[in-house]
């Protein structure tokens, strides 16, 4: 049982990784849907790669949707639209009309117009017009129907019976109006009596034919689902295409009804065990790929469980968005933002891991969808468009430029597969272009993405050093007022620090970011450091030697508890807490030792406690401060003690084993020291000695 126990302590980082690769491959496989694929890739203007294709069933010809869109728009532009007269109309308006003449006409004044006779008389030509008007009909038209002419035919049910008819056997409200008008300027009637029936009538005339809604709607559905959705068979055993035969845009739908019909038939009798195992085979061995990738070129990764997980997080969640758009809306395929997945990892790594996790994620990715060829090379070209963008990152803005350029990408390589394939611009969609512009903002979510990941897994990314470097942050400006020389020796740290890394390979952003925080601490006693003093006066004159080294040793706690105050970042504060490793404040315990020789003086007191730097990027914090320190104290700086300056610091810390725990070569000190020696010459103005002819 202690074997095991010590076994799973010493095992526990690699069996923590084998879950996460494991847990990725379960997951992945499981977004892939349980059915045979189509084995065979095509594409129109292309030659059938293939031995001959021969139909292992009978199959219809689907039509295309432009093809079902046309013979749906001839049906509605042929079809006669059924209208039906309201009975109800005439004998409510008639009534109307009835009430509303004999209101007006108890209005008259005189005796005689007061005369029965001539009260129905006049009435009667109120309702001869009346009559005429509703017998022949007021027609309402409306939406499509509005723009049509005298000559439009239409469909008049009367009961269940349906009469012929043309829109202009009716009146419109407008005809109808002016009918009755012409009618009483021909009657020979006083100007008050007609008004008054003009009144009446306008009031009483209203539409009496109209749309019949049921009818039209079952009409139409009738008639649309008369549209075949197939023309024509092609039966079992028939040839479908001979082996380098051009697939023309015929035999191209002939190959789509094929592919639809078999994943109809065979897709819905595969062996769900069988297809489950070579979906997991091919994600695992993608997977693995990507592992060994790791292992062998970003042990860093390989080995940080947080970085791990960054990375397979970003490839799963990216499957899961698309699998998701798949199964419920493949046409907004092309609005996916697959180039989150290399901006997130450029943001957290380099171009290289970049660039393939991408490859990976687009390859699963390729599993899922339609025409796999066409989109993994569309957004294998996007991908590299989009890393090219965000190297050397230094501005948010270029977030914008990297989207500008992901479309201006997927629109011209989409536009080159399409002439490829088809020979013309009338087969391009514009709402395509639409997708691809929308696929190119939606990238932008990937800022507030690095900004979780970032949070939660205590990773750098480029964005957030940028912020942190700026010298005008609260912390950085206030070290400048507090101890301005500690800024200024800072500032010459973090340009020697950026130097040697660009050199021998690491995060110079990174590096140069730790260096401008790496002595905050001093900020609390900042008189009791050289750089910060401006007089003669030294206040570790008048404290021991003891004292001094504490106060020394404590600006590097100081600084944690400042930096944490602040809510900096754990891998800033590293620097902080590394920048002396385990070294010794070498001046006061020698000076301690040489009053007391008879006494024996505890080193620790003296020593920082570490721990000793564990990155490359810490590695070469400490030795770029201690030298930017040590040069300080030159009395006359020329090329040979600069040289032995550089050389005796940093021999002195590997003597100390202070570099044992970094990912850093004796080959990579060398050139750090030669970095460190051109740099220093530079700021004290030597010039190099050149050997003379004899």
């Amino acid at each position: 049982m202690t074997k095991i126990y010590y076994w799973l302590q010493e095992n526990f980082s690699n069996i923590i990784r084998i879950i996460l690769f494991a847990l990725s491959i379960f997951l992945i496989v499981l977004l892939f849907p349980r059915q045979t694929g189509f084995f065979w890739e095509f594409s129109q203007a292309r030659p059938w790669m293939y031995e001959d294709l021969i139909a292992p069933f009978n199959f219809a010809i689907q039509k295309t949707p432009e093809e079902l869109a046309q013979e749906r728009a001839e049906v509605l532009s042929d079809y006669t639209p059924f209208f039906r007269k309201d009975p109800v109309v005439y004998d409510r308006q008639f009534q109307l009309m009835n009430t509303r003449f004999e209101l007006l006409w108890s209005e008259l004044e005189t005796e005689e117009e007061l005369a029965e006779s001539l009260k129905e008389r006049t009435k009667s030509i109120a309702l001869n017009i009346f009559d005429t008007i509703y017998q022949r009909g007021v027609i309402f038209l409306e939406g499509e129907m509005s723009e049509a002419d005298k000559e439009t035919d239409i469909l008049l049910l009367d009961g269940a019976v349906a009469r012929s008819r043309k829109v202009g056997d009716f009146f419109n409200i407008r005809e109808a109006f002016q009918y009755a008008n012409r009618v009483l300027e021909r009657e020979n009637i006083e100007p008050r009596r007609r008004s008054l029936l003009r009144n009446v009538l306008e009031n009483s005339i209203t539409h009496s034919v109209f749309w019949d809604e049921e009818t039209n709607t079952k009409a139409i559905s009738s008639a649309m689902e008369r549209i075949s959705p197939t023309r024509g068979m092609v039966q079992q055993g028939e040839k479908i295409i001979s082996k380098g035969e051009l697939i023309t845009a015929e035999k191209l739908k002939i190959l789509e009804s094929f592919r639809a019909e078999y994943s109809r038939q065979l897709g819905s009798a595969s062996a769900n065990y069988l297809v489950f195992l070579g979906q997991f085979l091919l994600v695992s061995i993608s997977i693995v790929v990507l592992s060994l990738f790791l292992w062998v070129f970003r042990k860093e990764v390989f080995h940080n469980t947080r970085k791990l997980i960054v990375v397979l997080l970003s490839i799963f969640l990216m499957i899961l968005l698309t699998s998701q758009v798949v199964k419920y809306n493949i046409d907004l395929l092309y609005l996916i933002p697959v180039c989150i997945v290399p901006i997130i990892i450029r943001s957290f790594f380099d171009n290289r891991l970049a660039l393939y996790v991408h490859i990976t994620s687009i390859i699963l990715i390729g599993f899922l969808v339609p025409r796999s060829f066409e989109f993994v090379f569309l957004q294998f070209i996007a991908g590299i468009i989009a890393i090219l963008s965000m190297a050397g990152l230094r501005r948010r803005s270029q977030l914008f430029t990297t989207v500008s350029l992901i479309f201006l990408t997927y629109a011209a390589v989409f536009t080159g597969l399409s002439l490829a394939q088809t020979g013309t611009f009338s087969e391009l969609d514009p709402v395509t272009y639409v997708y691809f512009a929308g696929s190119a903002l939606l990238t932008l979510f990937s800022y507030p993405l690095i900004y979780i990941f970032e949070r939660t897994s205590g990773l750098p990314t480029d964005f957030s050093l940028l912020e942190l470097s700026d010298t005008n942050s609260t912390l950085l400006r206030e070290l400048n007022t507090t101890a301005p020389g500690t800024f200024q020796h800072s500032l010459q740290v973090a340009n020697l620090s950026e130097d040697a890394i660009n050199i021998i390979g690491g995060n110079s952003l990174l590096v140069r970011t730790g260096a401008l925080y790496h002595d905050i601490g001093k900020m609390v006693q900042p008189h009791y450091f050289i750089e910060n003093q401006k007089s003669d006066i030294n206040p570790h004159d008048e404290i021991s030697y003891t004292e001094s080294a504490e106060i020394i040793i404590g600006h590097v706690i100081k600084g944690i508890e400042k930096a944490r105050k602040h809510d900096l970042p754990e891998y800033i504060i590293d620097f902080i807490r590394t920048h002396h490793g385990t070294t010794t404040t070498r001046y006061f315990y020698a000076m301690e030792k040489n009053e007391n020789p008879d006494r024996e003086i505890d080193k620790e007191l003296f020593t920082y406690k570490g721990p000793k730097p564990f990155s490359k990027e810490t590695a070469v914090l400490m030795m770029a401060d201690s030298v930017e320190a040590a040069s300080r104290s030159l009395k006359k700086p020329n090329e040979e003690s600069i040289n032995n300056l550089v050389e005796n610091i940093i021999d002195n810390q590997i003597e100390e084993k202070q570099f044992d725990n970094a990912d850093i070569t004796f080959k990579d000190i060398k050139i750090i020291k030669n970095v460190f020696k051109n740099r220093l010459m530079h700021i004290f103005h030597v010039r190099i000695a050149y050997p003379q002819n004899n």
